[in-house]
């Protein structure tokens, strides 16, 4: 058989032209690589680069083996979404309504400790993103900034304070005052801390904040000369609600956290706080239908990202059962490995109001701070929306009505 040829002819040198991109090369190499950043893993692949070894272990880390996050991972990467076909999804609405006010994305900022530790700006860096995207941001208590000072820093944000409730209840009340006077909506209290999960990651890295100068640093000093110098160039890194602090993680969770504290206790915060209420560590049914008893907001369900006991409830599992308990009365939102679009897809097919992401966001602060944060929320909104359409849905009522399964492996 004669083989076939091409014709020939004279190159189109318009057409040819055409397809060059005539964009300037930028010679800012973090913005370039975190432009190309895809997935949320491809900003924990340069966030692993650009933080000393102690700051990402604090991030990626879990409790003893890290099995509960692990099992959180693989809860979500079984997912299986059911799809409906040939439906007119050519306007979608990611959007929701959290406590009367509509945000563009089912995604709140969850509180996260030491944000300065991660970049030297630090929360009003995450919390300016959250305002430019219509989202909510979480302020926890043991961040680098203090409540007054983020109003100042980002006074348009939507803000929520989280709060571990302390030995020391007038030290409590202090920083609820200080969350209530600066304009914070929304006290979320941390349950599941009655002492600090053993996290062999930070233990073995000798955490503390502001971190010690010992050899072993000196090395990662040489190692992240640019994290070092913005560390030492600005304000000093310390808990905002323990200022002077500078002994290990571990020993500043024992004196603060309170094991005596029951549902009783939440009496005494509704006393207090005068706005909404969210319940944050939820593991149980049970415990999801006492704070339905007790006359909470909201409900996170949470093992606390796989950071307080390992081998403990994972989240996304439990979902159903939880929301079918607490019917229409409560809100029930959930966090801990929530890395995708598609993950918080699942979590709203499952039941969730809303899912709360920590992890996710810092490998963009630590990748390229606040540009990276913004680069975070762009990659889940791409995801979210996508997997919304190849579903065949085009808003969240719909989600949880197709709903969403966990395949057995």
């Amino acid at each position: 058989m004669k083989p076939l040829k091409s014709k020939r002819q004279f190159p189109d040198v318009p057409h040819f032209v055409g397809l060059i991109d005539w964009k300037l090369p930028t010679f800012r190499r973090t913005k370039r690589r975190i432009d190309k950043a895809v997935t949320i893993y491809d900003l924990q692949k340069i966030a692993k680069r650009r933080v000393p070894r102690a700051t990402y272990d604090y991030v990626e880390g879990g409790a003893q083996r890290e099995i509960s996050y692990e099992r959180s991972l693989e809860a979500f990467k079984n997912l299986e979404y059911n799809v409906r076909v040939l439906r007119n999804i050519s306007e979608i609405d990611a959007s929701t309504d959290v406590f009367g006010k509509k945000v563009d994305l089912p995604i709140i900022f969850a509180p996260t400790g030491y944000t300065r530790f991660m970049y030297h700006v630090g929360e009003p860096a995450v919390a300016a993103v959250a305002e430019a995207n219509n989202m909510i941001y979480c302020l926890s208590t043991m961040g680098t900034t203090a409540p007054d000072e983020l109003a100042a820093a980002v006074p348009g944000v939507r803000r929520w304070f989280q709060l571990y409730m302390m030995q020391n209840r007038e030290q409590s009340l202090s920083m609820i005052n200080n969350a209530k006077d600066n304009g914070f909506e929304t006290l979320v209290i941390t349950v599941d801390t009655p002492v600090s999960g053993h996290r062999p990651r930070d233990i073995r890295n000798g955490l503390t904040i502001p971190p010690r100068l010992g050899f072993k640093t000196i090395a990662y000093v040489i190692a992240k000369p640019r994290w070092w110098i913005n560390l030492l160039t600005t304000k000093k890194l310390e808990f905002a609600a323990f200022r002077g602090w500078d002994k290990p993680l571990a020993e500043l969770a024992s004196h603060i956290f309170d094991s005596s504290m029951t549902f009783d206790d939440l009496a005494w915060v509704k006393s207090v706080w005068n706005g909404r209420i969210v319940i944050k560590g939820i593991q149980s049914v049970e415990d999801a239908v006492r704070c339905k008893e007790v006359g909470v907001d909201a409900i996170v369900l949470s093992n606390h990202g796989g950071r307080q006991l390992d081998r403990g409830t994972v989240p996304l599992e439990i979902l159903p059962d939880v929301v079918a308990a607490v019917g229409d009365d409560l809100d029930v939102y959930i966090d801990g490995a929530v890395m995708s679009g598609q993950d918080v897809y699942g979590a709203i097919a499952r039941g969730a109001k809303g899912v709360l992401v920590g992890r996710a966001y810092l490998y963009g602060i630590m990748a390229g701070g606040q540009y990276g944060v913004q680069r975070a929320v762009d990659i889940l909104r791409k995801e979210f929306i996508n997997t919304m359409a190849l579903c065949g849905v085009k808003n969240l009522a719909e989600i949880r009505a197709l709903g969403a399964r966990i395949r057995n492996s």
